[in-house]
């Protein structure tokens, strides 16, 4: 399971959860082809709604996601 955070990268570079990649909600919404198929991803955000949305994008074109809900609030 690949951890995706989709917070924009001077969030990412704050704070983040260990072993998580920064793919930026936007980027990762029109460019899902980085993503294999064959793989899992579990995304997050701040609070969980954008990486929900963008979970079911994601799962509507047949990846594997998973949001985590209530996101990730670094201070």
């Amino acid at each position: 399971m690949m951890l995706i955070d989709i917070r924009d990268r001077e969030k990412y570079l704050k704070g983040h959860l260990n072993g998580a990649v920064s793919i930026p909600f936007l980027e990762l919404f029109l460019n899902p082809n980085r993503l294999s198929k064959d793989k899992e991803y579990t995304l997050y955000c701040d609070t969980g709604s954008k990486s929900k949305i963008l979970v079911n994008h994601l799962n509507k074109l047949g990846y594997h996601c998973v949001n985590l809900d209530g996101g990730y609030l670094f201070h």
